[in-house]
């Protein structure tokens, strides 16, 4: 009996301490920084059995710690490792951790502690990089992913596969030039561009404002967006498929295996389809009776559009004779239904047209190529792919979908079949000789050629049909980099351009050549503040859709003239935590841009389409504002606005004598104040271990703005009418990931409060839409 007690007394008194023990529970976080105070992102923190990466800040946190003292390790590349030993007290405890650098490694490695997307931010140049890896769950494609960036408005006429104008600090449309992993993306068709591309193709978007960098090798007037897909040399599948209003449907599928060997396979595949039957509200005239009425909410019944496109690379990769040897393919097709002309006032219910991509593709890339510092890089890719208009309806439609047919032969526009092929080829080399630690030279060279020819089967003596339409271009560019890494960077650089175009009329047949130049700096007043700045005087040649049109909705004008502009930018980013908890990150730029020869849109004489013409001088000023804010690990906040002020400086006008009304009007057809808020919560570890909840929505905001010109009858009473009313757009979604992402399910909503959305020259935008995405993802780290 008395053993009995004594080992009862002995088991309550050992599980009264385990109690105790098991009540102390404690928590850990803080920065990992060096020792100037920088983040430093990625690094690898140990606590026993527990390993954690922190974040794009260098923040981190451990959650459930049993002991009271613990011995916490730190690596990170670039760095000394770092161990402490600490006591903890219960509940919440801060530490933050200062690395010491360790040259040895600084010497053998780039870039160390930040994410990429960072290291791209602290160019010298203005440039914004979006990490698209935080998007990979939504049903996002890259336009709409851009359209949330502080400086840009991305505008489209309509749906899914609609036309689109992206818009950077005042400059647009083809001033704008646009790169898949530095190449030029003029010749990829039309079932390849920004606004059909699936945004889990990127690793990240980088937005080059104004001065874009000599790599680039472009003849861009406003800016550049590099959609850059990294160099993923893991296996892996990513796989989605989404679907929603409007008969809308989107499956992507990326996928890549990397042997031991160093052969190398990589796939992306996408489809888009959609009806794109949203309401619209128009003024209608019954085509039978000609009865007229105002305002009347109708859906779209001819707007189909669908594309399949496919990525394909096999090469080798990590070779002594190559980093990267890659031949490919990119296929595709495309249908698109075209409901309205250049506005709203036309529409058509058989017009469509149909297009395919075929382009063998070629890259190499080459570290230490002959020698130690030279670095080279050479790509290729030409579009052999066709195009067919078909207008062959002879009738005519009205908004309530009633057709009337007309007598013979015809179509709604232009009778026609005409059946093309824009044969466009791009190849371009980049090399890059580092002459020491601080200093480097390089030299880009890009060539761009354009040749269209066709026939049409039901006109086959049309004349337009059998000019020549060529153009050739060629940018080659030198520049000089000086840079002391945190510290300070200059940027200075020489273009040559040299364009050759081809109309069929010897008159307008023309050769241009160019010289432009400009240079990029950054100084760093503390570890996290940075102010940087930037000029170019560079020329942007006309594009062969500006001289030559797209045989839909733009007009050909072979006589532009070449654009040039003097691009000023300033910019500030400052970073900053009040503690551990709450961060914020401050991004300022402005910018003054002033163009000769600016190349805009505007409608036709008879309105229905649009064609580009030339202004002697347009001046643009203005600044935007990124401001972003994180609580923890599980808010996060952003805004962002835009202001520019783009005015026309031309004083003559055709049709007026002194002082053109126009001088200093702003623009038509373009905002001038516009922005967004977002804010996300994460609930981490819910419904399981590896399992979270996030929930987020965007406010899109755009100012009122002219449609015209506020010179011409801007006070008379059909002023309202030339105007565009003010918009707000509120996006929400809900998504939820299972075992650490590879399972994943979100919900979005779109256009929530079904505002009335219009874009260029009063195009209509979707009404409120819904969407499921389902996304299934795994990825085996290869050691190569």
């Amino acid at each position: 009996m008395k053993n009995i007690r004594f080992h009862s007394i002995l088991f309550l008194l050992f599980i009264t301490c385990t109690v105790q023990a098991q009540q102390f529970t404690a928590s850990l976080k803080g920065f990992v920084k060096t020792q100037t105070q920088q983040s430093i992102a990625r690094s690898t923190i140990r606590v026993g059995k527990i390993n954690l990466s922190t974040d794009e800040n260098g923040y981190y946190e451990i959650k459930n710690i049993k002991e009271r003292s613990i011995t916490i390790s730190v690596s990170a590349v670039g760095f000394q490792n770092l161990s402490k030993t600490i006591v903890l007290k219960m509940g919440e405890n801060s530490l933050n951790l200062e690395l010491t650098s360790d040259q040895k490694e600084i010497d053998q490695v780039e870039v160390f502690g930040r994410t990429k997307a960072q290291e791209v931010n602290r160019q010298a140049f203005n440039v914004t990089a979006v990490d698209a890896t935080k998007l990979y769950n939504t049903t996002m494609d890259i336009s709409s992913a851009l359209d949330r960036v502080a400086g840009v408005r991305v505008r489209e006429s309509g749906g899914v596969g609609s036309n689109f104008n992206l818009m950077l600090n005042g400059f647009n449309g083809d001033q704008i030039r646009y790169f898949i992993d530095g190449i030029p993306m003029e010749n990829f068709g039309s079932a390849f561009q920004i606004n059909n591309i699936p945004i889990n193709i990127a690793e990240r978007i980088e937005i080059y404002k104004g001065v874009v960098p000599v790599w680039l090798g472009s003849d861009a007037l406003g800016g550049a967006v590099n959609i850059v897909t990294g160099d993923r040399m893991n296996s892996y599948v990513d796989a989605s498929y989404s679907f929603g209003s409007f008969n809308t449907h989107r499956t992507v599928i990326n996928a890549a295996h990397t042997t031991k060997k160093g052969l190398y396979f990589q796939l992306n595949a996408f489809q888009n389809y959609s009806d794109n039957n949203y309401k619209v509200t128009v003024d209608v005239a019954d085509i039978n009776t000609g009865v007229y009425k105002e305002g009347v909410k109708l859906k779209r019944f001819h707007d189909t559009y669908h594309n399949e496109s496919l990525i394909a690379n096999i090469g080798v990769v990590n070779k002594p004779y190559a980093d990267k040897l890659l031949f490919g393919i990119v296929l595709g097709q495309s249908y698109k239904e075209i409901q309205t002309g250049a506005r709203m006032v036309s529409v058509f219910g058989g017009w469509h047209n149909r297009g395919t991509t075929v382009m063998p593709t070629f890259k190499y890339k080459k570290n230490d190529f002959l020698t130690k510092g030279l670095d080279v890089i050479v790509n290729g890719n030409i579009n052999l792919g066709s195009n067919q208009n078909i207008d062959t309806v002879h009738a005519r439609f009205d908004w309530y979908g009633n057709r009337k047919n007309l007598d013979g032969p015809g179509g709604e526009r232009s009778y026609s079949m005409y059946k093309y092929k824009n044969n466009a080829g791009v190849a371009n080399a980049i090399i890059n000789y580092k002459l020491s630690e601080r200093q480097s030279l390089s030299l880009t060279d890009v060539f761009n050629t354009f040749k269209r020819s066709g026939q049409d089967e039901v006109n086959p003596q049309n004349a337009a049909n059998e000019r020549a339409q060529l153009s050739q271009k060629n940018v080659l560019s030198f520049g000089y980099q000086y840079d002391i890494k945190d510290r300070f960077s200059l940027n200075a650089f020489l273009k040559h351009y040299n364009q050759h175009n081809a109309s069929g009329n010897n008159e307008l047949e023309k050769n241009i050549s160019k010289l432009g130049y400009g240079t990029a700096l950054s100084y760093y007043l503390a570890p996290t503040l940075q102010i940087k700045g930037s000029y170019e005087l560079t020329t942007k040649m006309p594009t062969p859709t500006e001289l030559f049109g797209d045989v839909e909705n733009y007009e050909g004008n072979a006589s532009l003239k070449p654009e040039k502009s003097n691009n000023m930018n300033l910019g500030l980013l400052y970073d900053f935590h009040l503690n551990p908890d709450n961060r914020f990150a401050l991004i300022a730029n402005a910018f003054y841009r002033h163009a000769d020869n600016f190349i805009y849109q505007r409608l036709n004489n008879n309105q229905s389409k649009y064609v580009s013409d030339n202004r002697d001088g347009v001046q643009s000023i203005g600044g935007d504002l990124d401001l972003r804010y994180s609580y923890k690990r599980w808010f996060m906040a952003g805004l962002n606005a835009t202001y520019q002020s783009v005015k026309n400086m031309q004083k003559v006008e055709p049709g007026y004598t002194g002082i053109s009304p126009l001088y200093k009007n702003q623009m038509p057809n373009i905002p001038y104040l516009f922005g967004n808020l977002d804010a996300s919560v994460i609930f981490p570890e819910l419904g399981g271990k590896n399992n979270r909840l996030n929930v987020g929505a965007n406010l899109l905001y755009v100012h009122e703005f002219w449609l015209y010109w506020p010179g011409l009858g801007s006070t008379d009473a059909d002023a309202e009418k030339r105007k565009i009313p003010t918009q707000l757009s509120l996006d929400a979604n809900i998504v939820y990931s299972i075992a650490n992402g590879r399972y994943n399910i979100a919900l979005e909503g779109k256009n929530l409060t079904d505002n009335r959305l219009v874009d260029n020259f009063s195009l209509q935008k979707p009404s409120r839409g819904f969407y499921l995405n389902l996304r299934y993802f795994f990825n085996k780290q290869n050691n190569l």
